[in-house]
């Protein structure tokens, strides 16, 4: 933020989707980086956010396809924006709201990016490759938890967010699936394959206790004020209880950065850089690829409206095609 006057238009923008909206923090702060942004830019040409036009707007999307911004995240900043002017017109802060008519570029229908099924190989094998390479009992337990969760990400299309809330009780390993909570808490059911399934024992029987029982190791040499919990219990008991499936160290939350950095990593292995929201295009692409319905694929992803689902279908075609004029006589022009 450039002014003192733009630092006051987002903060109130920002209690009213707090307040009013009733947004997720990871929203709010999403919103405000992508208004930031934008107030940036409007800085150099000696605008605020209240003097923006329709011109600012046109050429702050030019502005990041030149710098090579995926389609995705422009669509995420412009309806960012649009909320922004929608509450300040509402407001009566401002006459006219500049992203009026915007109409979104032919870019922004960027199908997702999918990993190839031998890069998806190369990536799942990455934590037991570096196994061979460690020496310590905790670094091996990471190595059989990573696999398990890539393996859960690709078997089951799922989010970031969901795989930090799964929990214990919801996967019901004998029956084949677990339980996920998505978005609007909604529940799910997925399945797993015998990959995941055969991923997730190695992880419950030989990693996750290591792993829940490092901070009790460490924490013997920890003052007692520094192990008490707000509740009065020690940490130890507590992380040794989490109720959580996928733990770091000590049983600890696993947070959203630290599982983007270990599929990144992962994913070296195959030359690309991946995400984890790459591994769930990847499960949805391969399903569409291999037959599968899209009301199949709807429930296995939570889509709540199917044509966030068809998307896919895209890119099945485009397979289709190539293997067409690849193999049919009569494909190619003479």
């Amino acid at each position: 933020m450039t002014s003192e006057a733009n630092a006051t238009t987002l903060s109130a923008f920002l209690d009213y989707l707090r307040i009013e909206k009733g947004l997720a923090p990871l929203s709010i702060s999403a919103y405000a980086t992508d208004i930031s942004q934008f107030a940036e830019f409007l800085g150099k040409r000696k605008r605020e956010l209240l003097t923006a036009r329709r011109t600012d707007v046109r050429e702050f999307l030019q502005q990041l396809f030149s710098h090579q911004v995926d389609g995705r995240s422009v669509g995420r900043k412009l309806s960012a924006l649009r909320h922004l002017y929608r509450f300040l017109l509402l407001d009566k802060k401002i006459e006219h709201d500049p992203t009026l008519n915007i109409e979104s570029p032919r870019q922004w229908k960027v199908l997702p990016k999918a990993l190839a099924r031998d890069e998806i190989e190369a990536t799942l094998a990455a934590p037991a490759q570096r196994v061979s390479k460690r020496e310590t009992k905790e670094s091996a337990a990471l190595a059989v938890r990573d696999r398990a969760m890539l393996e859960v990400f690709y078997a089951g299309a799922l989010r970031v967010s969901e795989m930090t809330n799964a929990k214990l009780e919801d996967l019901k390993l004998d029956a084949g699936y677990m339980l996920v909570r998505g978005k609007g808490d909604k529940e799910r059911v997925v399945p797993l394959g015998r990959s995941a399934q055969d991923a997730l024992r190695d992880y419950l029987a030989k990693a996750r206790p290591i792993l829940a029982q490092f901070r009790a190791v460490s924490d013997r040499k920890t003052p007692l004020r520094a192990k008490t919990a707000r509740s009065g219990a020690p940490h130890a008991v507590v992380a040794g209880n989490s109720p959580l499936l996928f733990i770091a160290r000590g049983a600890r939350r696993l947070t959203r950065q630290r599982i983007w950095q270990m599929v990144r990593a992962a994913s070296a292995a195959s030359g690309r850089r991946a995400s984890p929201h790459m591994l769930r295009h990847s499960c949805a692409t391969h399903m569409v690829e291999n037959g599968a319905d899209l009301r199949t694929v709807q429930t296995i992803l939570g889509h709540s409206d199917i044509s966030t689902t068809q998307v896919y279908t895209h890119l099945a075609l485009d397979r289709l095609r190539s293997v067409y004029q690849k193999h049919h006589p009569r494909a190619k022009a003479r």
